[in-house]
């Protein structure tokens, strides 16, 4: 991958990539580090990205394999010398763009960000099974069958994961979906 591709890449799939990561990390920090290694790892696989197919999803899946890389090395050190972890609540709160809230009245934009937490803390507290695929389908707009080629398991257990997923959430965001 020349320079002029990777800034491609990045141009046509960064902001998706990025809020993907931003969802799967606990902080931003880690969020950035996880984007970062994204595109350094697309970097070094060049020659089996299909610009053709879908990149975007090829991506994802890269930073999915990092996430949990990730996740099971700090399972290992908790394991051997258990390590208090830094919860970074603004970051969380503050993850929306400034450019999502249009010209509206304070009063609105301010519901529509209290709005988008909840859905945000609900979605995040889904079992990590329930959640990946919510991300994929809802942040990352990807299909189905590419959810399922991405996370190895069969169409229907994704569909499966996605009703059980919406069923659990519908309960919690009662309120803000019947505002839409």
């Amino acid at each position: 991958m020349d320079r002029a591709q990777l800034e491609q890449c990045i141009e046509d799939y960064g902001k998706d990539i990025y809020a993907f990561c931003s969802r799967m990390a606990v902080n931003r920090q880690e969020a950035e580090e996880l984007y970062q290694d994204t595109f350094l790892k697309a970097v070094e696989l060049d020659s089996k990205i299909d610009y053709e197919n879908n990149p975007k999803s090829y991506l994802a899946s890269i930073a999915m394999r990092l996430w949990k890389n990730r996740k099971r090395k700090y399972a290992w050190r908790q394991r051997i010398a258990a390590m208090k972890q830094f919860i970074d609540e603004e970051a969380l709160k503050d993850g929306d763009d400034e450019t999502d809230v249009q010209e509206n009245p304070v009063e609105e934009s301010w519901l529509e960000k209290e709005r988008k937490i909840q859905v945000r803390e609900a979605v995040a507290a889904l079992d990590e099974k329930y959640r990946i695929p919510v991300y994929l389908y809802y942040t990352m707009q990807l299909s189905v069958p590419e959810i399922a080629r991405l996370m190895k398991i069969p169409e229907g257990t994704v569909k499966n994961r996605l009703y059980h997923a919406r069923s659990m959430l519908r309960p919690k965001l009662e309120v803000v979906w019947n505002e839409f």
